[in-house]
This record gives C-alpha cells, sequence and structure tokens, in this order.
C-alpha cells in the first residue's frame, strides 16, 4: 500500500504482532516517556477506538461465530469510524498517534490467518483509512507459542475467557505469524521488528530507540 499520509501534522506509530506479544503494554509506556517530554500523544486500539468501535470490539473478540467475510467487514467499519473521528483529526493537531493493531492486522489475521484474498483486503483497507498508511510500524515479534501461554496466563490472572481469535487453532495462528513476517519483508521502511520474548524493558528500550531513530525531534522536550 502506497503511502498517502504526507500531509498529516503528526506521528502515526502502530504496534503489531499476535496475541501475547505486549503491544499494549509497551504503547502505554512509550506514551509515558513522550508525555513526560511534553509531546501529546493519543492511545487508542482497534478495534474500540471509538464508542461504535466498542460495540463492535464486543462482536469481534466476545460473540459467537462469525462468518469470515462478515468479521472483515466488521474490522473495516471500526477503522473508518477510527480514522475519521480519531485518527485523523489527532494527526491534524500534530498529536503523536500510538495505536494498538491498524490494517497490518487485518492482512495477517484475515488474509494470512483466515486466508481471504489479499487484494480485497487491500481495497477494504484502503477505502476504510482514505488512504492513511502509518508513518511507523512496531511488529512485536514473538513466538506463537510463547505468545498464547501469556495470553493463558493473563486470563488465568484476570479471570477473563481467551476470546474468539485467541481460542483460534495453533495453525492459524502459524499463518497469521508468516503474515506479519513477509509484511516486514515487503515494507522494510515502515515496519521494524522488536524481538519481543527479551525482558519487558529491553522491548521498551529497543522499541524507544527505533522511535528516536526515526524522529529524533521526539527524544527532546517538546
Amino acid at each position: 500500500m502506497q503511502d498517502d499520509s504526507t500531509d498529516q501534522q503528526g506521528y502515526f506509530i502502530t504496534l503489531e504482532g499476535g496475541e501475547g506479544a505486549g503491544k499494549t503494554t509497551l504503547r502505554d509506556r512509550l506514551a509515558e516517556r513522550l508525555t513526560q517530554l511534553g509531546h501529546s500523544c493519543l492511545c487508542t486500539r482497534e478495534p474500540g477506538g471509538t464508542e461504535v468501535g466498542r460495540t463492535l470490539r464486543s462482536l469481534l473478540l466476545q460473540g459467537g461465530d462469525l462468518a469470515i467475510e462478515t468479521e472483515l467487514l466488521l474490522y473495516a467499519a471500526d477503522r473508518a469510524e477510527h480514522v475519521a473521528s480519531t485518527i485523523g483529526p489527532a494527526l491534524q493537531a500534530g498529536q503523536v498517534v500510538l495505536c494498538d493493531r491498524f490494517t497490518d492486522s487485518t492482512v495477517a489475521y484475515q488474509g494470512y490467518g483466515r486466508q481471504l484474498d489479499l487484494a480485497v483486503i487491500e481495497q477494504l483497507n484502503r477505502i476504510a483509512t482514505g488512504g492513511l498508511t502509518p508513518h511507523l510500524t512496531l511488529w512485536l515479534d514473538i513466538p506463537v507459542r510463547e505468545g498464547l501461554q501469556r495470553a493463558r496466563t493473563r486470563a488465568q490472572q484476570t479471570y477473563e475467557s481467551l476470546d474468539r481469535l485467541e481460542q483460534a487453532a495453533i495453525a492459524f495462528h502459524e499463518r497469521l505469524h508468516s503474515g506479519f513476517r513477509q509484511l516486514a519483508l515487503n515494507c522494510p521502511e515502515r515496519i521494524r521488528r522488536v524481538d519481543a520474548s527479551q525482558d519487558r524493558e529491553q522491548v521498551v528500550a529497543d522499541a524507544w530507540a527505533m522511535v528516536t531513530a526515526r524522529y529524533p525531534q521526539l527524544s527532546q522536550p517538546a
């Protein structure tokens, strides 16, 4: 997908990866550092970054069986609302937007994982985003079984059930992991791999180094 986001004033950074990779934790730690330096940050996620999205998130992750085409279209609807009402305005205001999942997740999960047509997914992503592409993507790469074990441990600790995607067969998770790997190979300038099997503090340090190497100004007080 071509980057049509050059007219945006802010910084659009996405965090991607399979289950249990630690995307939300890393997003929040990066936001904490940026905020301490005086940079205005928006932390958001997909699905569920808007009021409409929260309803869709419940359907997608906690609902019953869905046709895979329905799943794909619900993610596209969530993204269209998210970009129009939240991400786009924040970027125009010059904020740093840190988003837990975006279009790469749809390619990996619904394209490689569910094995839906990649060309159709690319077209839907373009419609939903209006051509907006992240400026930088951090792919938190973790072995599939290790990530799923983390997800199960978290669910036990919080007394929650695994969501629909976490419960999918191991073959599904192996395919989507391959999808993220292929995306990183296809987009080396945008997508940077972070070894998410490391100690959490090292993951944060590596990710911060990648962000500030791309945008040195973010390492300085605003």
